[in-house]
């Protein structure tokens, strides 16, 4: 089921087949993942990329962050504290929310490469 909600005290819309307020989605919904990605190609967080497509069907392909924008724009939605984080920020190597300290999936890196330029130049 297509939903979304309005998150934090920014009201942060996330959208996807959301299962809870933590941005958990039919696809995704261990107890660590609770991050939602901001797509580039349309600006508007999801959990992940199946809930995009499913949202978008026909609409538009996503895009992917260039490494440069990475290093300047707000990607990643915590789950927990729904703090807006940039990749480099989310990406630290500890997997946790660096404000609010919740664990974040380790796997998802392998699935970097779908939401983010990962070589070239920068």
């Amino acid at each position: 089921m297509m939903n979304c909600f309005k998150l934090g005290s920014d009201n942060v819309p996330v959208c996807g087949s959301l299962v809870d307020r933590n941005t958990r989605c039919a696809h995704y919904h261990s107890v660590l993942d609770i991050v939602a990605i901001k797509f580039r190609c349309c600006g508007t967080y999801y959990p992940c990329y199946k809930c995009h497509h499913e949202c978008t069907k026909d609409d538009h392909e996503p895009l992917r962050w260039s490494k440069k924008e990475l290093k300047d724009f707000k990607v990643i939605l915590c789950g927990n504290c729904y703090s807006e984080l940039t990749f480099h920020q989310y990406s630290g190597g500890s997997a946790t929310c660096i404000l609010c300290r919740a664990n974040f999936n380790p796997k998802c890196a392998l699935d970097y490469d779908i939401y983010f330029e990962m070589s070239g130049a920068d």
